[in-house]
């Protein structure tokens, strides 16, 4: 397989701390605020940082949290569920048959009915949706953002314009003058802005999150965009060299913070090598067996609660 990532060796990588001295920087910085969720499902208050930005170098290991051992099925159902948004997924059947199997908890029969969906459905505003079948204002059909950005980057590398969005404004824009909005959840994440160098055949990805669970959600965002830009650069004939992750708002709920302190206790370790053992035709081909995880040496498993 063609060298993608340049990794250095195990022993030359520093362990990267950065997702500890996130938590740190919100527990001590953040502010505490009354989630939706609270509202909706009556959830816990978070402590929340508007603004927090990790920067991963590959070359340093692939960005798989120490902290806590997130491989095995949890790394395939990250990837699986990027995956499934990817080939516009947006049932938790669809999901499921992709190896995501959590998000059956969004979408009962109750908090469907919220938006008039049925059961089981995440709604046309969602990410497998936006992604696959964005409305097209110049005739009936429905734009694929993937298809097109790929298309983009092969004919013209050298534009700044690649750029992905989870987000239909009419489908999740809501209040008193509009309709119920289209979707379950509204997208946290999946804002990406892919910045190529063709001189020097590199890719950066920029991703973007509107809403960050750091303690549970945010781990698995970065793997699965992490392994989103590795399958990108092998189909472009890139080098993948860095992933940029930003959270708008970053948040730690209350019941979490027990749950927080512990891992803040765990000293972080090299980051793995994570490669890939096929060659992708295109990036709907993209499936959790296509990585293959090396020098991962994390702590044990911690299974962290989320309001719902």
């Amino acid at each position: 397989m063609q060298d993608l990532y340049a990794y250095k060796s195990l022993k030359s990588r520093k362990p990267d701390s950065q997702y500890q001295d996130a938590l740190r920087r919100i527990l001590k910085e953040g502010e505490w605020v009354e989630p939706i969720h609270k509202v909706m499902l009556g959830a816990d208050r978070a402590k929340m940082l508007v603004g927090l930005q990790l920067r991963y170098e590959i070359e340093n290991g692939f960005p798989l949290i120490t902290e806590r051992d997130l491989s095995g099925k949890f790394m395939a159902g990250a990837i699986g569920e990027i995956a499934a948004f990817i080939n516009g997924e947006h049932t938790q059947a669809g999901l499921e048959k992709y190896g995501c199997k959590w998000w059956k908890k969004w979408v009962t029969k109750e908090k469907c009915a919220i938006f008039g969906l049925p059961e089981g459905d995440l709604g046309p505003g969602s990410y497998g949706a936006a992604f696959h079948d964005f409305p097209n204002p110049n005739d009936d059909g429905a734009f694929n953002q993937f298809k097109e950005v790929m298309a983009q980057m092969k004919e013209r590398p050298f534009l700044r314009t690649h750029i992905i969005s989870p987000w239909i404004p009419p489908y999740t824009i809501q209040h008193k003058g509009l309709p119920p909005r289209k979707v379950v959840v509204a997208p946290c994440h999946g804002w990406l802005h892919f910045m190529l160098t063709p001189n020097k055949k590199e890719l950066s990805l920029h991703h973007f999150q509107r809403s960050g669970d750091m303690p549970v959600g945010v781990p698995f965002n970065i793997m699965q965009y992490a392994s989103l830009g590795m399958a990108v650069s092998q189909i472009l004939g890139y080098k993948f060299v860095r992933l940029i992750h930003t959270i708008s708002d970053a948040h730690i709920y209350e019941s979490q913070i027990p749950f927080v302190k512990k891992l803040l206790e765990r000293e972080p370790r090299r980051l793995p090598t994570v490669t890939m053992n096929t060659k992708l035709k295109n990036i709907f081909a993209i499936r959790p067996k296509h990585f293959d995880v090396a020098d991962y040496k994390p702590h044990e498993k911690m299974l962290i609660p989320t309001p719902v």
